[in-house]
């Protein structure tokens, strides 16, 4: 048994865990050996965890596993199109029970002027100042190696 993360409200739940699994790939054993592979419903759980809450992939629970398992796991879903087939699958479902209301979905957006954005017909930037071959080195000297040199004048 799997000790239970922090907040049981990031837990797959059961029946949803069932479906979800057909949509994982079928992992076989290593005929090498090794390491077994990690527990894929727990992999899940870290991985929607991350999602919801925005969290570093390596600041995600311990009980959920290593952060880059986590994140190498994810990976391999979205190229196969894991999540993709899942929501899918998930959305026809909710239609058939609960039904979709097609004909009223709308995309939420706005247009602002940028800030800072300026006006319209401002004048042009005059640029850094500098013109052709002005630029300065990381001693801040223009032409000078770091350093002093014996005998000679340090900048011209």
């Amino acid at each position: 048994m799997h000790p239970e993360p922090r907040c049981p409200s990031w837990r797959i739940p059961d029946g949803l865990w069932e479906r979800m699994e057909l949509f994982l790939p079928k992992y076989r054993k290593s005929p090498l050996g090794g390491r077994p592979r990690a527990d894929l419903r727990k992999i899940a759980n870290g991985i929607f965890y991350i999602l919801r809450t925005g969290c570093q992939w390596k600041a995600a629970p311990q009980e959920f596993g290593p952060g880059s398992t986590l994140h190498d796991y994810f990976q391999e879903w979205t190229q196969r199109h894991v999540f993709h087939k899942l929501w899918k699958y998930l959305l026809r479902r909710y239609d058939e029970l609960q039904g979709i209301q097609w004909a009223w979905q709308s995309l939420d957006g706005s247009t602002t002027k940028a800030p800072l954005g300026g006006e319209k017909n401002r004048e042009k930037s005059h640029g850094s100042g500098q013109a052709g071959r002005q630029t300065f080195g990381v001693d801040r000297w223009s032409g000078c190696a770091l350093g002093r040199r014996r005998g000679r004048r340090q900048c011209a």
